[in-house]
């Protein structure tokens, strides 16, 4: 069974800086692609950040390139999401999810408000 825990939301003001985290379980994690997306308000969920299983390839959505860095760390079936310079659209849940299998953690609320 896949199970997904992100931690690391919270409020933040714009220009400010999180880091999130999502640990996995259930899979052959070292060898799966991960991605981050997110869900505002009313909106539907965009993706945001890729990250390859084998090199560590990596590719973001057009509204947070350079803003933001996803990285893993397969020891620890964790992945990450460095996020900096932070503005209120970037506000949503952030999910992480494993690329190829439809499953979802409960997401973490990412506020971005002065």
């Amino acid at each position: 069974q896949v199970q997904l825990a992100e931690i690391g939301g919270g409020v933040v003001q714009p220009g400010g800086s999180l880091r999130l985290a999502c640990a996995a379980h259930g899979f052959t994690f070292s060898m799966t692609a991960m991605q981050w997306y997110r869900q505002a308000p009313g909106k539907e969920r965009e993706f945001v950040a890729h990250i390859s299983a084998d090199l560590g390839n990596t590719n973001y959505g057009a509204s947070v390139k350079g803003r933001f860095t996803i990285s893993r760390d397969n020891a620890r079936n964790a992945v990450y999401l460095q996020m900096n310079s932070l503005k209120p659209e970037d506000t949503g849940v952030y999910y992480c999810t494993p690329s190829g299998i439809d499953a979802w953690g409960q997401g973490t609320q990412v506020t971005v408000s002065s």
